[in-house]
């Protein structure tokens, strides 16, 4: 995995934080234990499925991200890519009573409770709930433009301006091989950074991923997120993406990591 790719400390004293090692309760990153996300049901509700993770309704119309990502995309994504892993995690789950009590995020923070013959589909399904359930979130209609709020401030102490940052994060995406997210992160020395997963990882994933923090924001760099619209150009899907920000949402995100 990509290590980081900032090197300026936050201001402020967030040394310490320890974000990893903490359970978090971050928007976007609830459990689904009492049966459904915190997000509105704009989409409708999705169809139910046996187990206690169920799939959050999108917060906003399929068609509320164009032209930036298409419809088309967003309703694969979320009905089919995300609703299946909702349902192999139910699988997952469905034999271990000790388990199946615990939202995917608690899941994820602590792979090592997970019996090894079911680490391997706990840890991508419940990685690819959670992830996705924070994509989601983070991303709105009429989004974009310059980070504001708390988060702004802690992105100029960080990288020294927003542009380094959307560069750093974009080389993050262009590089991971394959399939994986790109992330902004608050590192468990308050520091935040660039990174990068395989897969469906998640920097909560403590001794699983190199580099653990809590995730600010994320974009999902598999092709299945892009590939109706922009084909093999993952370039263009991220100087789009970040159009589609909302930084309420991410301010919500960063405030309460770093608190």
């Amino acid at each position: 995995m990509d290590r980081y790719l900032s090197r300026r400390n936050l201001i402020g004293g967030f040394a310490g934080i320890g974000a990893a090692a903490t359970l978090v309760t971050l928007p976007g990153l609830r459990g689904n234990a009492e049966g459904r996300s915190s997000l509105s049901a704009a989409q409708g509700t999705p169809a139910a499925t046996t187990g206690p993770h169920t799939l959050p309704p999108l917060p906003y119309d399929y068609a509320a991200l164009e032209p930036h990502i298409d419809t088309q995309t967003m309703q694969i994504h979320h009905d089919k890519h995300h609703q299946t892993y909702v349902d192999n995690l139910n699988k997952a789950v469905a034999d271990q009573q000790d388990l199946a009590g615990l939202s995917a995020l608690e899941l994820i923070q602590d792979l090592a409770r997970v019996p090894e013959a079911k680490r391997t589909a706990i840890r991508n399904n419940a990685g690819g709930h959670v992830n996705h359930t924070m994509f989601w979130e983070i991303m709105g209609p009429n989004g974009g433009g310059e980070p504001t709020g708390a988060v702004a401030e802690a992105i100029t102490a960080a990288f020294g301006d927003f542009a380094a940052m959307q560069e750093a994060v974009n080389t993050a995406g262009l590089g991971r091989f394959g399939s994986g997210w790109a992330w902004v992160i608050l590192g468990e020395d308050g520091e935040l950074a660039v990174t990068s997963t395989a897969n469906q990882d998640n920097p909560l994933m403590t001794g699983v991923v190199d580099v653990p923090g809590t995730p600010i924001l994320g974009v999902d760099v598999w092709e299945h997120a892009y590939y109706l619209k922009y084909q093999n150009k993952r370039t263009d899907y991220l100087t789009a993406w970040w159009n589609t920000l909302n930084w309420e949402a991410i301010n919500q995100r960063f405030e309460q990591a770093a608190g």
